[in-house]
């Protein structure tokens, strides 16, 4: 699995604390007692073809109610174990904040957090569920459900809005430099449609992978950042302004993601049902 997620066997050797070598002649023994090559070797990656992702796809369920069936008898059954994957601005502002009331409810319930990238790839690979920002429609082989669908913002240092160095119109982004989210990569160009201004070249784009650091990037006056209107609200940063409020719906929404099969342990259906119910 880490193979396919990964691309590379040097990756994956790491990750599993195996020797490359011995990683290599593991997936040569699966393919040839399967008696067939399960991925596409390139220059120095592996890329899993049909024949491997239809067996992953396959195996996948059955691993991962193992994995929770040795994490069930290792702690007695005392305690339920959800394996989530949340984008790091999503966690700190609106999901940390209403945990606590999940574990007042619920305290047997415990969730290992990552912030890894490629999430979705990762369902029934060492995570149960995610919640994920997506611009289209999820795989039907999963289970989604839409958190929200929110409005794109330009955010910038207050002296843009009041003072001499102030923007007196959204033409003038040709000499600003705009911050974009590497996950929202066409939250700009919706919001230049919107704007009337769909050649509208910003002097520079700066890309990040962290929005909380994009809105500490903002303040500073290091560009103007695009996002969406929640994390410019919960910032609560008085350095920070709403630049041309225009009305744009943004062509991205938070989703929380899952196997179908997931849903089917007691730990993705507490916390599907709680997130749905607290609207977080």
């Amino acid at each position: 699995m880490q193979v396919a997620r990964l691309g590379s066997v040097k990756a994956a050797a790491e990750e599993l604390a195996l020797s490359t070598p011995a990683l290599s002649r593991r997936v040569q023994a699966l393919e040839r007692f399967i008696g067939r090559p399960l991925f596409d070797r390139k220059h120095q990656a592996l890329e899993i073809n049909v024949d491997g992702q239809r067996l992953l796809d396959d195996i996948a369920p059955a691993l991962d109610s193992l994995s929770q069936a040795l994490e069930t008898i290792q702690s007695g059954g005392n305690q339920l174990r959800l394996r989530l994957a949340v984008m790091p601005l999503f966690a700190t502002q609106r999901l940390f904040p209403h945990l606590g009331q999940l574990r007042q409810q619920h305290p047997q319930l415990h969730i290992d957090i990552e912030t890894t990238p490629h999430a979705v790839a990762r369902l029934g690979e060492g995570l149960d569920a995610a919640i994920v920002l997506v611009a289209k429609d999820m795989d039907p082989a999963l289970y989604a459900h839409e958190l929200d669908h929110e409005e794109i913002y330009l955010i910038g240092r207050r002296q843009l809005l009041e003072g001499p160095q102030a923007l007196k119109s959204p033409e003038e982004l040709a000499q600003q430099t705009v911050l974009l989210h590497r996950d929202m990569a066409l939250s700009f160009d919706a919001w230049k449609e919107a704007a009337g201004l769909p050649e509208l070249q910003p002097l520079a784009i700066d890309n990040y992978d962290s929005g909380q650091l994009m809105l500490e990037a903002a303040a500073q006056g290091l560009g103007v950042a695009v996002m969406h209107a929640s994390h410019f609200e919960q910032a609560g940063d008085s350095r920070l302004v709403r630049l041309f409020p225009i009305r744009v719906e943004s062509p991205y929404r938070y989703m929380f993601v899952c196997r179908p099969r997931a849903l089917q342990t007691r730990a993705v259906r507490i916390f599907r049902d709680w997130l749905i119910a607290a609207d977080i």
